[in-house]
């Protein structure tokens, strides 16, 4: 179909329990939506498995929502999504099963799976052994015989790629060769140099697809950088992050009312959508779609999908430079930092502040207008976000955090920094 547009009437998301055990025929994906120009028979958009609401159980473990992922999931599928991105480290290592859960009435060759190995933090024959087991219960949690695309998952340089996977490319090689992997890659958080250094290694062992951070904040940093390079060798690229784990949703309220002027109708977030998916080399737009209402939003945006004139493309890049220059903490609340070994909530602390940045009502001085009700109304709504005994003041700066996150934040520091505020609120010192 190209980049051809649907009536609205045939993108219409459709929901109900109908769709929960017994919806075994999906639409074939070509029906439906904006379908890949380099992966054949997958919609553009796919569905990333990273985030799903849970519960405490009388244990205190958490628990996964599994029927509202089956819902959702056949929904997905209904409407074209059929790419399903997950990994053995997401949702506290339950992501594939649930996932799995989730497809298992749908035909097999109805859906492309993608998970990964997930080695961060280890090397040598550590790395080895926990790849390979890795390996196998992703087989064994789908319940296949085959993984569409599987991931080496966020290497950083050609020497993460050698401490972690020195033992193990050999059997991915040969099982790509086998047809159990039927596509090989990787996934990249690191540094222009690292990631130059990965593209070495494309002669030797064809890395069929990559996937990469690019939104319209990130295009003026690496993005844009990344995703020329693997343009010119005509690798198929797979997106994450294209609304910054929530960010490009929810943006400061003056970004928001620039955007609206444009088009009124238009969720905020699709023009994140639209913006990484009007690049010709993107094979895959991923979208972590925890509630009805981001499926049915991205539904709409890539049902319809208007590809962004250089125009429009040229304005989000410049709003994408004047949302760096808002003090946020730039988290994507992957988790990835999580648990913090002294209960510190701390994607929910750096939530909790962007949320107040974005809405205006981070207080800034005694000088600004009812500073005193600002003060109060800032301090109850952190205790009423965060618990007391997961504040930011309960970090000793153990770095345990800064080696897992992606976005290289150093937590530590933005904690302290939030919790030196917070006590000039207290103090009224501000």
């Amino acid at each position: 179909m190209g980049s051809a547009a649907l009536g609205l009437a045939a993108c219409t998301p459709k929901a109900g329990k109908e769709y929960v055990s017994n919806q075994s025929q999906p639409a074939d994906v070509s029906s439906y939506g904006k379908v890949s120009q380099h992966l054949d028979g997958i919609g553009l958009l796919g569905y990333g498995s990273m985030r799903l609401d849970s519960y405490k159980d009388e244990n205190g473990n958490d628990v996964f929502n599994q029927e509202k992922m089956n819902t959702m999931i056949a929904i997905a599928m209904e409407h074209g999504i059929n790419y399903f991105d997950t990994a053995p480290a997401y949702l506290e290592g339950q992501s594939e099963i649930l996932t799995a859960n989730a497809l298992a009435p749908f035909p097999r060759e109805s859906y492309k799976i993608a998970t990964k190995c997930s080695t961060q933090g280890m090397s040598g024959e550590a790395a080895e052994k926990a790849g390979r087991e890795m390996f196998r219960n992703s087989f064994k949690n789908f319940r296949t015989d085959y993984i569409d695309y599987y991931l080496m998952h966020g290497l950083s340089s050609r020497q993460d790629f050698e401490n972690r996977f020195s033992g193990l490319i050999d059997m991915y090689v040969e099982e790509r060769s086998k047809g159990h992997i039927r596509n090989l890659g990787f996934s990249f958080h690191g540094s222009r140099d690292g990631f130059l250094s990965l593209m070495e290694l494309h002669e030797k062992y064809h890395w069929d697809f990559v996937q990469i951070q690019m939104n319209y904040v990130d295009w003026n940093r690496d993005a844009e950088f990344l995703y020329n390079e693997l343009d010119k060798r005509e690798i198929p690229i797979i997106i994450m992050e294209p609304i910054l784990g929530g960010r490009l949703s929810n943006v400061p309220a003056a970004i928001s009312d620039e955007l609206k002027s444009r088009d009124p109708q238009a969720s905020i977030a699709s023009w994140g959508f639209r913006f990484v998916g009007s690049y010709p080399r993107i094979a895959v737009v991923l979208s972590g779609m925890s509630e009805m209402e981001h499926l049915t939003d991205n539904i709409r945006t890539f049902c319809d999908f208007k590809p962004c004139t250089e125009e429009e493309l040229e304005f989000l890049r410049g709003i994408g430079e004047k949302i760096m220059k808002y003090p946020i903490i730039e988290c994507t609340g992957c988790q990835y930092c999580m648990p913090c070994p002294y209960g510190i909530d701390i994607p929910g602390i750096f939530k909790f502040y962007n949320r107040e940045v974005n809405a205006g009502t981070y207080v800034t001085s005694k000088e600004q207008e009812h500073y005193a009700r600002a003060r109060r109304k800032y301090l109850a709504a952190y205790d009423k976000a965060i618990p007391t005994i997961r504040q930011a003041d309960h970090c000793i700066s153990c770095g345990r955090c800064v080696k897992r996150c992606p976005q290289h934040i150093f937590i530590p520091r933005q904690l302290k920094r939030i919790n030196d505020y917070l006590e000039k609120l207290k103090q009224d010192t501000l």
